[in-house]
C-alpha cells in the first residue's frame, strides 16, 4: 500500500463515509468520560499497547534500517524528533538501557498516548492543553521546555513531535528548535514505516495506522544542531533543516518497506 494518495473521500461508497463519521462522532462523545476514569483509561491503554506491540513484532525489520540503540547512544542525549501521525511504533522501539522522556500535551486525547508510553518504559512530560496563543499555552510550553532541558542535562534522551498540533503537517515548529538551542543537544529525526498500513485521510496529519504481518523500517535522519547564540534567522534556517531531515528519513523508510524483494 502506498503511504499517501489513498482513495479520495468522493470515491468511497456513501455507507463507508457514514460509518467512519459515526465512529468519529462516537469517539468524540466518549473520550472525555474515558479520560475521567483512570481505571477505564488504564484498561484501554493496556489493550492498545498489546495490540500495537503485536503489530511491532509481526513486522520484521527490513535490510537497510538503522540500529536504534546505536544511533541514540552515538548522540546521547539527543532530542528525538518525529512527525505527527507517523510515530505509533516509536513507543515500542526504546532500547531498555536508554531512558527517554516524551513530551505530550495535557489534552484528553493525549492521556491515552501517555499511558501507552508509560507502559513501555517512557517517562512523560506534559505541556499545555490550552488554546494556541493563549497565556496558559505559553506558560505550559515554557514549563515543559524547562522540564525537558533538565531531563537532557541529566543525560537522558527526550522525544518530541516536531510539527505543531493542528498546524501545518510535516513542518517543524520552533519549540523543538528552541529546546536544542537552550540545551546544546542535537535534534535527531527518526521515521518508522510498515509495508502494511492504513492512512486515515480525514485526519489533519494523515495519521498512519500500522498493520501486522508486513515489514517495518526505522530510519534516522541527519542530526541538526542549533547554536546557543542563534538569532532569529538561524533559528528559522535550523527549523527548515529539521523539516528536511525528517522528510528525508520518512521518504527513505517508506521506500525500504515498499520495495519489492
Amino acid at each position: 500500500m502506498p503511504q499517501g494518495n489513498a482513495t479520495g473521500t468522493a470515491e468511497r461508497p456513501a455507507h463507508r463515509r457514514s460509518r467512519r463519521s459515526a465512529v468519529h462522532r462516537l469517539w468524540r462523545r466518549i473520550r472525555k468520560p474515558l479520560a475521567g476514569s483512570r481505571f477505564t483509561m488504564s484498561f484501554v491503554a493496556w489493550f492498545v499497547a498489546r495490540g500495537f506491540r503485536f503489530v511491532y513484532w509481526t513486522n520484521p525489520l527490513v535490510e537497510g534500517s538503522d540500529d536504534t540503540a546505536e544511533k541514540l547512544t552515538r548522540y546521547m542525549p539527543p532530542i528525538v524528533a518525529l512527525w505527527h501521525g507517523q510515530h505509533i511504533l516509536s513507543a515500542f522501539d526504546r532500547p531498555r538501557h536508554i531512558s527517554i522522556s516524551a513530551m505530550l500535551s495535557r489534552s484528553a486525547d493525549a492521556e491515552l498516548n501517555a499511558l501507552v508510553l508509560e507502559r513501555n518504559g517512557f517517562r512523560t512530560i506534559r505541556g499545555s492543553g490550552g488554546r494556541s496563543g493563549s497565556r496558559s499555552t505559553a506558560k505550559g510550553g515554557a514549563r515543559a521546555l524547562i522540564a525537558l532541558k533538565k531531563t537532557l542535562d541529566a543525560g537522558n534522551a527526550v522525544a518530541m513531535i516536531a510539527d505543531i498540533p493542528h498546524g501545518t503537517p510535516r513542518q517543524a515548529g520552533m519549540g523543538i528548535v528552541t529546546l536544542a538551542r537552550i540545551s546544546g543537544r542535537p535534534i535527531l529525526p527518526v521515521a518508522y514505516a510498515t509495508s502494511r498500513r492504513k492512512v486515515l485521510d480525514k485526519t489533519w496529519d494523515k495519521t498512519t495506522i500500522n498493520l501486522p504481518f508486513g515489514r517495518r523500517a526505522v530510519v534516522f535522519g541527519e542530526p541538526v544542531y542549533v547554536g546557543r547564540d542563534a538569532g532569529e534567522e538561524e533559528m528559522e534556517e535550523r527549523r527548515r533543516a529539521v523539516t528536511a531531515s525528517l522528510d528525508a528519513a520518512t521518504a527513505k523508510a517508506y521506500a525500504l518497506v515498499d520495495r519489492r524483494k
